[in-house]
């Protein structure tokens, strides 16, 4: 007799997902489509983060404490939090970008994320600007981020 695990389940969607990212990730392609949940929960207060940008890990610390949510009470309902954090899980990132947990979680404290933003490419100044204002606002450059798509050709870097 077959017995159903659930941790064997999430594996197998872990890794079917982490090879959908990896592939759209060396094609050039869009991240997973946001879930609706997500975008309704976190986008009411923040860029809508792909879930490729952190590995699973941070996202399960993310999400197991979202009362003092860096600084604020994110809370959600037990459904909602299953849901997202299941989402969020079966579509971190895995490929070669997203290697470790990046400090306190944070993506812009990530090593590819530093990379990508080094001061050759975003001066220092860059993110003093009050129509920036911090790295993690990503909209502020990144025209296409509230859908999901990063590419060097829609920044637009404000004055």
């Amino acid at each position: 007799m077959m017995r159903f695990s659930l941790a064997r389940f999430f594996s197998g969607c872990t890794l079917l997902a982490a090879s959908v990212a990896a592939a759209n990730a060396d094609s050039g392609g869009n991240s997973v489509p946001l879930n609706q949940k997500y975008k309704q929960e976190c986008a009411a207060c923040h860029t809508p983060y792909p879930p490729g940008m952190l590995p699973a890990a941070s996202w399960k610390r993310i999400m197991g404490s979202l009362e003092k949510h860096y600084g604020t009470d994110a809370s959600v309902d037990e459904a909602t939090l299953r849901d997202l954090g299941v989402w969020l899980g079966a579509n971190a990132g895995t490929y070669k970008r997203v290697q470790e947990d990046p400090p306190e979680d944070r993506i812009t404290r990530s090593a590819w994320f530093l990379r990508e933003h080094n001061a050759r490419e975003v001066p220092p100044d860059t993110w003093k600007r009050a129509s920036v204002g911090s790295p993690s606002n990503c909209v502020a450059c990144h025209t296409q981020a509230a859908q999901g798509s990063f590419r060097e050709r829609d920044i637009r870097i404000p004055k």
